[in-house]
């Protein structure tokens, strides 16, 4: 079983910036697809951003040009740098592994984007 341990949430104003980061307890970490999703109060999970093992992403067309996912392979860890935050950023984010048909989530991090 694979852990999945999110950080980097928090408060913050609207056009401002914040890294999350998400580390993961396997060694296999780069055989893996990762990618984070996020789920508003009231709304279905949605995906944010995807990174496979060779290093394609995919954007949800709400962040592009904004967000960016990367991942260290050395450190287990996967990223999502979010700048230019809107208040519709507000969820909870989760970090997601991918091997086939296995899927890892974490237990999320808030963000909050408000002045």
């Amino acid at each position: 079983q694979v852990q999945l341990v999110e950080s980097g949430g928090g408060l913050v104003q609207p056009g401002g910036s914040l890294r999350l980061s998400c580390a993961a307890s396997t060694s296999a970490f780069s055989l893996y697809t990762t990618g984070w999703y996020r789920q508003a109060q009231g709304n279905q999970r949605e995906l944010v951003a995807t990174m496979t093992s060779g290093g394609n992403t995919i954007y949800a067309d709400s962040v592009k040009g904004r967000f960016t996912i990367f991942r260290d392979n050395a450190k287990s860890t996967v990223y999502l740098q979010m700048n230019s935050l809107k208040p519709e950023d507000t969820a909870v984010y989760y970090c997601k592994l991918n091997y086939y048909v296995t899927d890892y989530w974490g237990k999320g991090t808030l963000v909050t984007v408000s002045s």
